[in-house]
């Protein structure tokens, strides 16, 4: 693994990530974080760069913000909601909340409009961050389009000045073929981060991203920019936390284009429970050799949609898993308490998306 390409959608090497590209282990901050969160304690969240900053901040009550940015190009699935699980913890601890809508790389790296990221991120992204609870009405919530905002837009052409096209070429892999837009869009993700510490927006402070590992050449492009542009702005790097991706209900990466691997947040509940149902697991290929051998939860969709998303009592997941281990529970048995935890999840999110909706287009006005 010499590159990791932040458009691309292949399978992630977390151990290999972490040794060739210096992400530190998240068990070496987790003690020092107050009430830490579930996709914190289970290992979900399983690196960081540069966290103490952050748990710095969290224990003496200083202050930080958290940016996020979505690039709105399809259907919002259950992956995308640890994203929002983060900030709303986040937001309980104070933290400014920065989302940004990314258009401008949507166009040059997809080619959708801005009118249909636009579309796309109010009503199916920002809805659904608002059915499951995060406060946009706060005054330390900031949305907005990256085309709309002036800040980020000079910031990226400043910061160009210190980065060549040889650094971007063997960061991203760009070639003589890349689009000079697309080329672009990278200082644009740079200034998304390092914006919240300009002054209009409270000067230098801690900033936390939160993002999978295949984000991480843009964390390390803007910490790099961070220091070079310190004596001029104050910047501080930034921080990082990396979350382990999904693994697809077939057994791939989750991806909002490959609709059988991922469960979508406005599936109607009979296809969602239909895909929880039909899910691949780590179930043995008999039911004798699954009974005397136990399950393989490690390799089970159905087990990490538990561990991820549905179940928040760890006593009884480890009741769950150590029963799978033992044989003493099958696959159905987990299919089953999936599905009903799946139907709570979108009856829940279904009675809140329509106010949800409502809200999510005041914004951006």
């Amino acid at each position: 693994m010499n590159m990791i390409d932040p458009w691309g959608s292949s399978i992630i090497d977390y151990d290999k990530l972490t040794e060739q590209f210096g992400i530190k282990p998240f068990t070496d901050v987790v003690d020092d974080i107050p009430h830490a969160s579930k996709l914190m304690t289970r290992g979900i969240i399983f690196g960081q760069r540069d966290y103490n900053k952050i748990t710095d901040a969290l224990n003496n009550n200083k202050p930080f913000a958290t940016m996020t940015g979505m690039m709105p190009s399809g259907k919002m699935h259950i992956g995308h909601k640890m994203v929002v699980d983060q900030l709303k913890w986040y937001q309980e601890k104070n933290a400014d909340i920065y989302v940004s809508i990314a258009d401008m790389e949507a166009y040059a790296a997809r080619g959708i409009s801005k009118e249909k990221s636009r579309e796309l991120a109010l009503n199916e992204y920002i809805t659904n961050y608002i059915a499951l609870g995060l406060d946009v009405t706060r005054d330390n919530f900031h949305l907005y389009l990256q085309s709309e905002n002036d800040d980020v837009k000079n910031l990226a052409y400043i910061i160009g000045k210190k980065v060549t096209f040889n650094q971007m070429r063997s960061i991203y892999g760009f070639n003589n073929s890349t689009n000079i837009a697309h080329i672009y869009t990278p200082l644009l993700q740079v200034a998304d981060i390092l914006h919240p510490q300009l002054k209009k927006y409270g000067g230098p402070k801690p900033v936390i991203v939160p993002v999978g590992p295949d984000q991480d050449p843009h964390i390390r492009l803007t910490r790099d920019l961070a220091s070079k542009f310190n004596e001029e702005y104050g910047f501080i790097e930034p921080s990082a936390t990396f979350h382990r991706f999904m693994t697809g209900l077939t057994g791939e990466k989750m991806s909002s284009s490959k609709p059988k691997s991922a469960i979508y947040l406005t599936d109607s509940l009979k296809d969602a429970v239909k895909k929880v149902k039909s899910a691949k697991t780590g179930g043995r290929e008999s039911l004798k050799e699954q009974k005397e051998l136990g399950g393989m939860p490690d390799k089970c969709s159905i087990y990490e949609l538990l561990v991820y998303h549905l179940i928040d009592d760890d006593k009884k997941l480890e009741e769950i898993r150590s029963k799978c281990l033992s044989g003493e529970i099958l696959c159905g048995n987990c299919k089953g308490c999936a599905s009903e935890l799946i139907t709570d999840m979108f009856e829940e999110l279904d009675q809140k998306r329509e106010e949800a909706r409502k809200i999510a287009n005041t914004l951006l006005k």
